[in-house]
């Protein structure tokens, strides 16, 4: 069986090749990518990120990838952010309120609580608020996965969150809404739980089934 083409967007910022060489482990053919005629050719698309929201937004901008983004969540096709990449499918970030999201979610990041340390930077178990999403096929019923982050995503329409943790509250952790699915945590930091994870996204994408 043909390996599922994945873009991974390259936007020039943070380590964007973790995420694309788990991936491959998972049996994706993933590739970094700024070009918006192959991001319209793959059987899914993948934000990544890491570091500040604002940073961030303003590489995708500079990238010329913003209507990239858009036209691929309205095409259909599977489309997952991760950390900051999930962060960015917001409207906007308490992080840096001068810069706008992408607004795919409805809703704004906000920051966990300052009572721990900040950032969380651990293992965590999620809680499954969508345990029958089929990205979710096989982890168990409070998977481990990786942390490293100061915010959350708080939606306007609290039915797409998919999964939480508890870090001194309820946190946000991952999100569903219609082919678009995001995590708060690092799935290729992850280990086990993780993998399995990006391997049902991967298969998804291959039953040509919106991940």
């Amino acid at each position: 069986m043909t390996a599922p083409v994945v873009a991974v967007l390259d936007y020039g910022i943070g380590n964007l090749r973790s995420a694309q060489k788990a991936l491959e482990v998972c049996g994706a053919d993933a590739r970094l990518t700024a070009d918006p005629a192959f991001v319209a050719s793959a059987d899914a698309v993948v934000l990544p990120g890491v570091g500040a929201f604002g940073a961030c937004m303003q590489a995708l901008r500079g990238a010329g990838l913003e209507p990239v983004v858009h036209e691929a969540v309205a095409s259909g096709r599977p489309f997952m952010g991760i950390c900051v990449g999930m962060q960015m499918l917001f409207s906007g970030s308490d992080e840096d309120p001068h810069d706008t999201g992408l607004s795919v979610i409805d809703g704004q990041i906000r920051w966990i609580t300052d009572e721990l340390p900040r950032p969380q930077m651990q293992w965590n178990q999620l809680a499954l608020a969508q345990p029958l999403d089929p990205m979710f096929t096989g982890l168990g019923a409070q998977p481990w996965v990786y942390f490293v982050h100061s915010l959350h995503g708080v939606p306007t329409d609290p039915s797409v969150v998919a999964a939480t943790c508890d870090y001194g509250g309820t946190v946000n952790a991952a999100f569903r809404k219609g082919n678009v699915f995001a995590t708060q945590f690092h799935p290729e930091k992850s280990g086990h739980d993780g993998l399995a994870l990006l391997r049902n996204f991967v298969q998804l994408v291959a039953a040509g089934v919106p991940a």
